[in-house]
């Protein structure tokens, strides 16, 4: 069994409006949620093997707050930069490239990439991931190279206004 979970990044700030896309921070609603995010997942015994993060700054801090709130080493989460501004085939080739000894994995990246990635693998129709929204797929197969279209299954689908404390 392998679980995916898909996090978008938490809300970000565009307040500087002469920042390029990619470094774009969280804005205050961001960092209170992105905490937020890892602290109800380790209340429900949730772990990661791997944590894998777009490079864009909005991304990588939510990793990043995340991974702290759940006792997940900063130091561990890989970036990978196919994860921003990817389309489902993107997503995918990087899903197919993750290591099988991982057996649940994290991928904090963007829309609408992740949420037509969760979709496409679920067979489901969620209209649109929000701002650090989590949505697990589980699979029943043995290697990620296995993963396809509708060949899991949706275990999760939470976004703040659920979460929050």
């Amino acid at each position: 069994m392998r679980t995916l979970t898909l996090i978008r990044h938490a809300k970000s700030s565009w307040q500087e409006s002469a920042l390029n896309d990619f470094d774009r921070p969280l804005n205050a609603r961001g960092e209170r949620d992105a905490p937020a995010a890892g602290t109800a997942l380790r209340g429900e015994g949730v772990s990661f093997d791997l944590m894998v993060s777009s490079p864009a700054l909005r991304a990588l801090t939510t990793a990043r707050l995340i991974a702290a709130a759940m006792g997940y080493a900063e130091s561990d989460i890989l970036q990978e930069a196919d994860l921003y501004d990817a389309n489902v085939r993107e997503l995918l080739g990087v899903v197919h490239r993750l290591p099988d000894r991982a057996t649940t994995v994290a991928l904090v990246a963007h829309n609408p990439g992740l949420t037509d990635l969760g979709n496409f693998l679920s067979g489901e129709h969620i209209e649109n991931l929000p701002t650090c929204a989590l949505a697990s797929i589980s699979f029943e197969l043995d290697t990620w190279q296995a993963v396809w279209r509708d060949s899991g299954r949706l275990t999760r689908y939470e976004y703040p206004r659920k979460y929050r404390v």
